[in-house]
C-alpha cells in the first residue's frame, strides 16, 4: 500500500497537483482544532465545518484528548498561539471513538502477542512510565473533551486571551454539539 501512496505522491507533483493548496503557514481563521485522528473524521471534519486548506491549524491524535500538560498535543498548541497567531481553539470529541473505553491491559496484552518482550515493557514502568494509565482510554467522550478544554484553559503557558470550547462531532453526519462554550 505505501509503494501505492508513493507513486500517487511522484504523479502528483509531476502533474503540479499541489498548487491549488498552496497558503501560508499562519493559519487564516486563527484557529486550532484538537481532534481524533479517527479516520471517519479526514474529510468528514474539514466538510462540516466549512474549512478549507489555510484555514485552521488541525491538531489530531488518539481520542483528541490531551492527556498531560507537557504532552506534544499542549505543545503544538502553544506553538499554534506565540508563533503562529491563533486566538481560538476547538477540542472535538466525536461520537463513537476508538479510544473511549479502550483497556490499557487489553493493548499490552496485543503488544505482547506481537512480539513486545516483558523486559521492554519492565523496563518502560522502571523508567516511570504509568502504561496502565498512558494506554487507558476514557469511559465518557464528553468528560474527556471537557477536562482536555480545562487544561488548556488552565496551562501555565497558555495566554489568557485565547477562546477555548469543547464539542462533539457525529461521525456519521457532521453535526457538531456544543459541549463547553469558547471562552
Amino acid at each position: 500500500m505505501i509503494d501505492e501512496i508513493i507513486k500517487y505522491n511522484r504523479e502528483f507533483v509531476a502533474s503540479e497537483g499541489y498548487r491549488k493548496f498552496a497558503t501560508s503557514k499562519y493559519p487564516d481563521k486563527r484557529i486550532a482544532i484538537v481532534t481524533c485522528m479517527d479516520t471517519r473524521l479526514v474529510e468528514l471534519l474539514p466538510a462540516a465545518l466549512g474549512i478549507k486548506n489555510g484555514d485552521v491549524k488541525l491538531i489530531k491524535n488518539a481520542g483528541g484528548t490531551i492527556t498531560n500538560p507537557f504532552d506534544s498535543t499542549m505543545r503544538s498548541l502553544l506553538v499554534a498561539v506565540y508563533e503562529l497567531g491563533v486566538n481560538e481553539i476547538m477540542v472535538i470529541g466525536h461520537t463513537g471513538c476508538g479510544v473511549q473505553g479502550m483497556n490499557a491491559s487489553e493493548m499490552l496484552h496485543i503488544m505482547r502477542e506481537r512480539g513486545v518482550s516483558d523486559e521492554h515493557i519492565t523496563l518502560m514502568r522502571h523508567c516511570g512510565i504509568d502504561l496502565d494509565s498512558w494506554l487507558h482510554g476514557f469511559e465518557d467522550t464528553e468528560e474527556a473533551v471537557r477536562e482536555t478544554v480545562d487544561l488548556i484553559r488552565n496551562h501555565p503557558l497558555m495566554a489568557a486571551d485565547v477562546r477555548v470550547g469543547g464539542y462533539i462531532i457525529n461521525s456519521e453526519t457532521g453535526a457538531l454539539e456544543i459541549k463547553v462554550g469558547a471562552v
